[in-house]
């Protein structure tokens, strides 16, 4: 997969080193050509110095090609122009932005951007909403805290009952999509083969829903 970070600060390069050690390709874009004096040696070649509100820079930085899009800049007005840009204008398939300030979550979902608050959420948190997945996160709630993680069932979890992928206060089966219809499933709904679950989970618990569904 083609990654491109906007915004090199100490998140910003975190985030791009763990793409990099997934084996992601990784462009990272950053107006202050001194950053590259605080880059890892390994990251300091995929720098490209240019302006995350700049169409052209973007376009020099293969935006057309990349498969997601991080905009970690210190301002929560850049991230939201950055994340608004790549989805509307080039329509990046997966645009996570990052919100300093709580009080604009709002504001954020109003224009449909995916956020990563590090109040809430770390760098890995960044890596798994940009890394396609079998896991998908399709909602959150709150400030947050709870996310919608949607799986389609594979032989694995074929035969399984629901309440074998419930953590009491934690990892939740909400909703079970079966042949085209969604109903409320109860603890001693058996799983099928291609069944796309619903799942109400802790924000900072996607490894353990992955390790409940056997994803890892």
């Amino acid at each position: 997969m083609k990654y491109l970070i906007v915004g090199c600060g100490r998140m910003g390069a975190e985030v791009a080193q763990a793409l990099v050690q997934n084996g992601h390709a990784v462009t990272l874009v950053d107006e202050d050509r001194r950053i590259i004096d605080k880059l890892e040696p390994r990251l300091r070649e995929h720098l490209m110095v240019g302006s995350g509100f700049d169409r052209e820079s973007l376009t020099r930085a293969g935006i057309e090609q990349v498969d997601g899009l991080a905009a970690i800049t210190n301002n929560d007005e850049s991230n939201a122009v950055i994340a608004r840009l790549a989805r509307v204008f080039f329509h990046v398939p997966r645009v996570v932005a990052r919100l300093n300030d709580p009080r604009k979550i709002d504001l954020y979902r109003l224009l449909g951007i995916q956020i990563a608050a590090p109040f809430f959420w770390a760098v890995n948190r960044f890596v798994d909403l940009l890394s396609y997945s079998e896991l998908e996160a399709v909602a959150s709630l709150g400030n947050g805290e709870v996310e919608i993680l949607q799986v389609q069932a594979n032989m694995l979890l074929e035969g399984r009952k629901i309440n074998s992928i419930t953590v009491p206060g934690e990892v939740q089966a909400v909703a079970l999509t079966r042949k085209g219809k969604t109903f409320l499933p109860t603890s001693e709904t058996i799983l099928q083969c291609d069944d796309l679950v619903h799942i109400a989970a802790l924000a900072d618990s996607a490894e353990r829903v992955r390790a409940i569904l056997s994803l890892r």
